[in-house]
């Protein structure tokens, strides 16, 4: 077998298993998730408390890799459920900022302490050893990729 095919395989199966990973862990996830939480929504109200400071939505859907509208509409959903505040730029009209609420906060704490446990399951059974030696590789793919962009 040529050393193309085989990398060709092993790349093949590298991203079988993380794709099929994604997809498992995302059901587990959404399932844990407070009811009408999405992981989109989540992951939208961990990255604005960790983020400290107002995001545009443009700067959020850079972050997320994700298109204006797709963004938008997750936003009009937390919005709507009040977990966010949208303003708009008082320098430019056209442009608006998302800070997180006080109660974005507290979905955010209560949505983490549901799905915490799950994510420490896994990364137990697993061990600590061997998921501090995939990270570098995980973030390294993760940077590759976003360079490609």
């Amino acid at each position: 077998m040529s050393e193309n095919v085989t990398n060709d395989s092993l790349a093949v199966a590298l991203f079988s298993e993380i794709f099929m990973a994604d997809q498992l862990a995302r059901n587990r996830l959404t399932k844990a998730l407070p009811k009408g939480m999405e992981i989109s929504h989540f992951s939208v109200l961990n990255h604005l408390a960790g983020a400290g400071d107002e995001r545009s939505p443009a700067q959020l859907a850079r972050a997320f890799h994700l298109t204006r509208g797709a963004m938008t509409n997750t936003l009009n959903k937390l919005e709507w459920a009040g977990h966010i505040h949208v303003r708009p730029d008082w320098d430019d009209a056209r442009r608006k900022f998302v800070s997180i609420s006080p109660s974005g906060r507290a979905a955010r704490e209560t949505a983490l302490s549901a799905i915490a446990p799950i994510l420490t399951d896994v990364v137990d059974a697993i061990g600590h050893d061997k998921v501090k030696g995939a990270l570098p590789v995980l973030r390294e793919m993760r940077v590759r990729l976003e360079n490609d962009d």
